[in-house]
Order: C-alpha cells, then structure tokens, then sequence
C-alpha cells in the first residue's frame, strides 16, 4: 500500500521555525517529523511515499536528494578531481516521490493533483505533522473489512486538567480526576480511501476535511477506526518541545522501529 503524506501547509501556528521551512521538515531528534512518520509507516511494510508539497517545497526535495549526508559517513576528496566518498551507506527500503501541490492548494486538492501517482488501489492518508503509534496492520483489516470508501483514524485527545462536573441548575456536583472518556473524538489522519476518493473531490479548493469527508458521512461510506494509544500532532512550539522530550528519554511511543 502506498502513504500519502500531506505536507505543504504554511504551519503557521509554529511560526518560529516553519519561517525557515515547511513544517514537516521541523526535526525531532534531530531528524524532520517527517522522516519519524515514514519510519513509523515503514514498519509496516509501507514504503512507497508520495508527499503532497506546496510550501518551501525544495526544501524537502533537497533533504530526500541529500539523504546519503545526513545518515551516512562521507568523505570529500579535494586532492582526486573532487571525489565524494560514501561509507557505511545508512539508507531506507523507501520509493519517494514529492509533489509541488501548489503553495494554497486545499488538503483535497492536494490529495487530487497526486491521482496519477497513487494508481488504482486503496491507499493511505495522513498528516505531516504528527506520529503515532497507530497499529496500520489492524487498521487496514478493519478497512477491508467494512468495505466502505474511507476509513478515518479517530481518537479522544481528551482533557489535561482535572474535571468540575455541573449539574443543570449550574450546581458544581463534584471534582475529579480526567477520564477516557472526557473530550471529544478527532480526526488524527491516518485514513485510507479506495480510488472513489477521487470523485469526491472537485478541485484545488476542495478541504477533504469538509467538503468530501461529510459526502462520505452523508452517503455512509466513511467508517471511524478507534486509536486508544499515543498521538500527538506539531502545532506549537510546546508540542514540539513534548515530543523532543520523549525522544531524548528513549521513551516516544512512535518509535516502533526499535521493537
């Protein structure tokens, strides 16, 4: 199965850093989310990528064009007409093929304008800029299984503080702690759609959160999948900061690859 991985917003809310680059170039570990999400995908023996890019889009192609200098030893010999040497070659079973999407082409339209790269298959969809540790084996059984267009992977981020629960004559009846099943269930990406996908998206202004996902809702061929374990998207610069830390512990749950 192929990934199609959306990657060319502005990333505005992060605007520290996505100034310099698109924000699923911004590093964790000193290695672009990006590369986390596709080592993440990578485990489950999808490699075949297509990034969807639009903003600073170069910036991605030249860090894919590069990648022997950024994971392997190098030596550049000035005396031999300028001779680069690659050593212990660090590189990845991946096929990745990046898309200029256009700079404000909408997430639908971005999806469209990679048609010709996705060929007549399911294929999955998801967010440059957030990892997980999404179970992908299960998530395309329960995909096969509805046998519905899309399936989106749903999960309850929840609440970060403590609860005050009220009661309808604005009473405070009790405080607790925050449970499961406090907030509500959003969509975190990691969907996978049959080509029909595509009719369900006009142009470049389609938004696939609005316009083509609430088709499939009206028509009842989007199904959720449940993810109870970690996610975490990039937005802030804090968020950012929480996933670094997990990474420096050697605890990030995305890190599938070390298991």
């Amino acid at each position: 199965m192929k990934a199609v991985i959306l990657a060319g917003g502005f990333g505005t809310r992060i605007s520290e850093e996505s100034h310099l680059k698109p924000k699923p170039m911004i590093e964790i570990g000193e290695k672009p989310i990006l590369w986390h999400i596709m080592k993440e995908l990578s485990c489950y023996k999808i490699n075949d990528f297509i990034i969807c890019a639009g903003y600073k889009q170069h910036v991605i192609k030249e860090w894919f064009a590069d990648y022997f200098l950024h994971t392997s030893d190098i030596t550049f010999d000035f005396t031999r007409e300028n001779r680069t040497v690659v050593h212990n070659k660090n590189t990845e079973p991946w096929k990745v093929t990046v898309v200029d999407t256009g700079l404000n082409t909408q997430t639908g339209g971005r999806i469209k304008r990679v048609k010709a790269y996705t060929g007549n298959e399911p294929f999955l969809v998801t967010y440059g800029d957030a990892v997980g540790d999404i179970n992908i084996s299960e998530l395309i059984e329960y995909h096969k299984k509805h046998g519905k267009i899309g399936t989106m992977s749903i999960y309850n981020f929840g609440q970060t503080k403590g609860i005050v629960d009220v009661g309808r004559n604005g009473n405070i009846c009790a405080f607790r702690e925050k449970s499961d099943f406090d907030g509500d269930l959003i969509n975190i990406g990691y969907m996978i759609f049959q080509p029909e996908i595509f009719n369900y998206i006009k142009d470049d202004n389609t938004v696939l959160e609005k316009e083509s996902l609430t088709k499939l809702v009206e028509e009842g061929e989007l199904a959720g999948y449940n993810h109870k374990g970690f996610w975490q998207c990039m937005d802030t610069m804090r968020e950012k900061q929480k996933l670094e830390k997990l990474w420096a512990k050697g605890t990030a749950p995305w890190k599938l690859w070390e298991n």
